[in-house]
């Protein structure tokens, strides 16, 4: 595994406008990926959202957001870390779930499979349209990838994952419109709260399909926009 500073990726600015976040780019202020996806959210999973904060009550509900929140930082923390040589595995008697959980993804999900890394923490952007930070760019078992690493309190089935594939998707196609790459996949790495480990990789036809329904959403945003 080694970097390739292949591609100079731009600085940005983090905002939040009106509750929802934005970049600042190239003179550009941009909504993000994920400002984006929960603009245009479908009637059903916002009922669905809805039902679960009635179940389990709102102020829990929040708890267990912010608690998700924060083990999903220190995850990516650590696993930043390892990206660019800062992590002493051996030394850092370093117990903490976060921990437990960035050492599944590194050593099931990168080591031995990342080639080659390009960015971690990457500003990406689709002028005009978009922007985001890409957790980590490169050659994932020789092909040119996008990868996100998420954590979740319970292991996910493929089809609950649309919103990840339709955010990688959107990091992909922002890339190669700006840095004329060629990315084939995007590779999703998770981990639980109980440490167990899932890898989902999209490619081919599946992940145009999901840049294609990503910029759909991109017009509906902008049309909802012009609306209010």
């Amino acid at each position: 595994m080694q970097w390739n500073n292949k591609y100079i990726y731009p600085k940005s600015t983090r905002s939040i406008v009106d509750g929802s976040r934005h970049y600042a780019v190239n003179e550009e202020r941009l909504p993000s990926v994920t400002t984006i996806l929960k603009a245009t959210e479908s009637e059903e999973k916002k009922a669905s959202l809805q039902a679960w904060k009635d179940r389990v009550g709102h102020k829990q509900a929040e708890i267990i957001k912010r608690e998700a929140s924060s083990r999903g930082t220190s995850m990516h923390d650590y696993i930043e870390k390892f990206l660019l040589g800062k992590l002493n595995l051996d030394l850092l008697g370093d117990n903490t779930r976060e921990r437990m959980m960035a050492d599944q993804i590194i050593e099931n999900g990168l080591r031995n499979k990342l080639d080659e890394i390009w960015g971690c923490e990457a500003t990406l952007y689709y002028p005009g349209k978009y922007a985001g930070a890409a957790d980590c760019i490169g050659v994932y078992e020789k092909h040119e990838t996008i990868i996100d690493f998420k954590q979740s309190n319970k292991p996910k089935k493929d089809e609950w994952i649309e919103d990840y594939y339709l955010q990688c998707a959107a990091y992909a196609l922002a890339h190669d419109v700006v840095h004329g790459s060629k990315i084939s996949q995007a590779v999703i790495l998770l981990c639980t709260k109980d440490n167990i480990f899932q890898r989902f990789i999209i490619n081919g036809e599946r992940l145009k399909d999901y840049q294609n329904k990503f910029l759909e959403k991109v017009e509906q945003f902008y049309t909802q926009r012009r609306a209010n």
